[in-house]
């Protein structure tokens, strides 16, 4: 999980674009120093563009990202941080005893973006320890002007609660490997004149024409939290019922966690997803190995099967965005086995199984109908 690494592997998945992560961090700080300098806010490694992004952990534990403007920005808002934090020499995500609010108020004193992170998960979110923008981010509430989904959430979750309209939704993804099976499982595509900090910063405030025009993520009922479910036996269940339980599991007397998918019923002003009109479409999609290796029936992405087919569509299409979102179904299907074919196209058109995730475990998703489970039924993503 180098610089170097990313750099290189992030071309094969078709982006062009990354956030550094862990920017506060002294060593990382340092990597990115060794980076050509585009622009103040805008770094260059082996042709790909890094801007410069960090995850901050406040006293609730709510996981706020920030996009910075600059290295200097960076910075200052490192020497604010670090005599209220007691890990932000040691961890690329600090810990900082300090308010959403307090951190809104620095961010927008050094010119950075705020947003919070995978807002709706059960564990360290802000719609997790609060039920509104507000009451995380106090009268600094206005500065913020995004947020992201997490794998767990969609636009149409987001878009039941109305104090959300307003913000930009990001569809990013943590990169638990830097190659292309799990670098950018969740991407957004920007309308921009330059892959530059301004122009992002442009595109998210949605001004002078950027703009965000899709958001790519993975199914949502695929997602560890969708469902309410036990953190130890993973058996799913429903609001009244886990409360009926008192959160304990009745099988396995594990914890009962509740699910995004509850979380946004019970937050929600709005019966349906009210989409406001700068609100780009949504596109549900998986890395394409894993495309590939249901569509082969192999037991994992990593198979030399499942790598050989996606290293020649790679060949023929330079990268896996396009062939997963850009390419025309007719190249594919003159390129790609049958089978792989088949299966991105029904991806591309939503006719997949799904039985939703929960409880820390994640959903699974099927070309052919899924047994029932814990509780859990199936469906397909047309039913969503």
């Amino acid at each position: 999980m180098t610089l170097e690494t990313l750099s290189i592997e992030s071309k094969k998945k078709g982006i062009d674009l990354l956030g550094t992560g862990d920017c506060l961090h002294p060593q990382w700080m340092k990597e990115i120093k060794s980076m050509e300098k585009v622009d103040e806010g805008t770094y260059e490694l082996n042709g790909m563009r890094f801007i410069l992004t960090d995850e901050i952990e406040d006293t609730h534990r709510v996981h706020h990202l920030l996009i910075f403007p600059s290295l200097s920005a960076a910075e200052d808002m490192y020497e604010k941080l670090r005599f209220r934090s007691n890990n932000i020499n040691e961890d690329g995500r600090p810990h900082v005893f300090m308010e959403g609010w307090e951190l809104a108020e620095i961010a927008r004193e050094v010119g950075a973006l705020i947003g919070p992170c995978h807002a709706f998960t059960p564990w360290t979110s802000m719609y997790a320890a609060h039920d509104s923008l507000r009451e995380c981010y106090g009268d600094m509430v206005d500065y913020v002007s995004f947020l992201e989904l997490g794998l767990s959430a969609d636009s149409d979750y987001g878009d039941r609660i109305s104090e959300l309209h307003r913000l930009t939704f990001l569809t990013n993804s943590d990169a638990h490997s830097p190659y292309p099976f799990r670098l950018a499982r969740e991407f957004n595509r920007f309308e921009m004149r330059d892959i530059t900090f301004e122009e992002l910063k442009m595109a998210i405030l949605r001004k002078k024409g950027r703009k965000p025009v899709l958001n790519v993520g993975m199914p949502p009922e695929e997602g560890k939290y969708n469902e309410t479910a036990c953190v130890r036996c993973y058996r799913h269940f429903s609001l009244e019922e886990a409360k009926g339980h008192r959160w304990k599991c009745p099988f396995c007397g594990g914890r009962i966690k509740k699910g995004v998918k509850d979380r946004v019923n019970e937050l929600a002003d709005l019966e349906k997803p009210e989409h406001p009109e700068h609100r780009p479409p949504y596109l549900k999609l998986i890395p394409l190995a894993e495309i590939i290796s249901m569509a082969l029936g192999t037991s994992s992405p990593t198979t030399k099967k499942v790598q050989r087919e996606w290293e020649r569509l790679i060949e023929s299409f330079r990268n896996e965005v396009n062939v997963l979102v850009d390419a025309p179904l007719e190249d594919v299907r003159k390129t790609a086995m049958p089978e792989v074919a088949d299966a991105i196209e029904r991806f591309r058109t939503g006719r997949v199984y799904l039985r939703p995730g929960g409880g820390g475990q994640y959903g699974k998703i099927s070309l052919e109908p899924l047994e029932e489970e814990h509780g859990s039924s199936q469906k397909t993503l047309f039913d969503f």
